[in-house]
């Protein structure tokens, strides 16, 4: 660990120049006394590490001096497919083993591509996860991605949404979507049953020490986009007939994403007060009432009928139980008014 540490630290000030010792422990998430014990090991190992004083000091290479240590070990490699996620690599227990590879690329670069690396590492960042939502916590998702890559069974202790579960699987691949991680795997020895399990509901895991063969012409990306596709069609039941007016045409996008975009981009013309008519996939009549709320007044439902029916009938109950809760609340007022008026007198 501490050698990797020291040539984290080499690589370090070979690739950035002169750097501070606290700057230097930020980065390798050690205290600025063992950054202090690790400069004096370099130096006693022959690496001209020079000490510069004064407020624009720090520590620096000797000019010229570059090490060639800088092969990657199996580990560093194979983390290398997540060099612009640095949060899922953490997720996966990657994060140092990511770092110090990242910094093996950049010493072994020409000067010129590593500064180019450096400045694209300015201006892109990737953040996988959705706004406003928090991220699952993966507890076991080191041990499935270990089980994914050395073919391993896994008895796994899984929660559904009718209850709990225990199943032997064949982890096939990882797949992470919108921030949240999803584990592709065959339940059992049946080739036809590969299932999509959500590895924040994963309990518990336990490797069985069995390994296994992955189903002959599999492709986990063949299959993620296929499952995406039936999921769509699924979830897409029907077609809602919409009335949006100028501030629900834009909120349709924001709230239906690419699916709102299409139906606003086939819009029939504006009528005389500048409202369109549109047509949305939306999902089972149930998920669709609560989602066409959020349009609030901006929308109104033409059809179908039991949807307009079902959405007309939602907002009857919430105007009766806004009028009831406004009332309450009147009359509460007004009895106060009253005991803290007769008080006074």
């Amino acid at each position: 660990m501490r050698a990797d540490r020291l040539l984290s630290l080499l690589l370090l000030l070979q690739n950035r120049g002169r750097m501070t010792a606290p700057e230097l422990a930020a980065e390798l998430e050690v205290s600025v006394r063992t950054v202090y014990r690790d400069i004096e090991s370099l130096g006693a190992s022959g690496v001209p590490v020079l000490a510069d004083r004064g407020p624009a000091g720090g520590y620096r290479l000797m000019d010229g001096y570059r090490t060639r240590l800088t092969g990657l070990t199996d580990a560093e490699a194979d983390s290398l497919f997540l060099l612009g996620a640095p949060g899922p690599a953490r997720d996966l227990g990657l994060g140092a083993v990511l770092a110090t590879a990242r910094l093996k690329v950049l010493a072994a670069l020409p000067a010129g591509l590593a500064e180019r690396s450096r400045l694209v590492e300015d201006r892109f960042h990737l953040d996988a996860p959705a706004w406003f939502r928090d991220a699952d916590p993966v507890p076991h998702l080191a041990a499935v991605a270990r089980a994914v890559w050395e073919q391993r069974v896994l008895r796994a202790h899984y929660r559904r949404w009718s209850g709990e579960v225990h199943r032997e699987l064949r982890p096939l691949g990882l797949v992470l979507k919108s921030g949240i991680w999803y584990l592709v795997a065959q339940a059992g020895s049946d080739p036809a049953g590969v299932r999509t399990y959500r590895v924040s509901r994963l309990l518990d895991v336990e490797p069985t020490g069995e390994v296994f063969e992955r189903p002959e012409g599999f492709g986990l990306v063949t299959y993620w986009e296929e499952q995406a596709r039936r999921l769509e069609s699924r979830l897409h039941q029907q077609t809602a007939r919409l009335r949006l007016s100028p501030r629900g045409v834009k909120l349709l996008p924001m709230q239906f994403g690419a699916a709102g975009s299409r139906a606003v981009a086939a819009a029939g013309p504006p009528d005389a007060e500048g409202w369109v008519e549109v047509d949305l996939p939306v999902e089972s009549e149930a998920i669709a009432v609560g989602d066409l709320l959020r349009l609030g007044p901006e929308a109104e439902v033409l059809g179908p009928a039991p949807l307009r029916e079902a959405l007309s009938g939602t907002v009857e109950v919430l105007a009766r139980r806004y009028a009831r809760g406004a009332g309450a609340r009147t009359e509460a007022g007004w009895r106060n008014s009253v005991d803290h008026g007769c008080a006074n007198s």
